[in-house]
């Protein structure tokens, strides 16, 4: 999966349940949020003070691992 900054939260935690870590440890506890399934990674991290792209990194990691060189 390609994670971007227009990346639906809901999306992400619906095809990888398990990436719910990742915005835990971001502070973000987007699981139990009503908002999470419409909003995008961008909104979300402007709401929680959060930088998108570290965000995006993990997610990128957790889903697709390690990239190949």
């Amino acid at each position: 999966m390609v994670v971007t900054k227009y990346s639906l939260i809901g999306a992400i935690l619906q095809y990888y349940p398990s990436a719910e870590q990742c915005f835990n440890e971001m502070g973000m506890h987007c699981v139990s949020c009503h908002m999470s399934p419409r909003e995008t990674l961008e909104q979300a991290c402007m709401t929680h003070q959060c930088d998108v792209e570290e965000l995006i990194a993990k997610l990128d990691h957790h889903i697709n691992g390690e990239a190949e060189a």
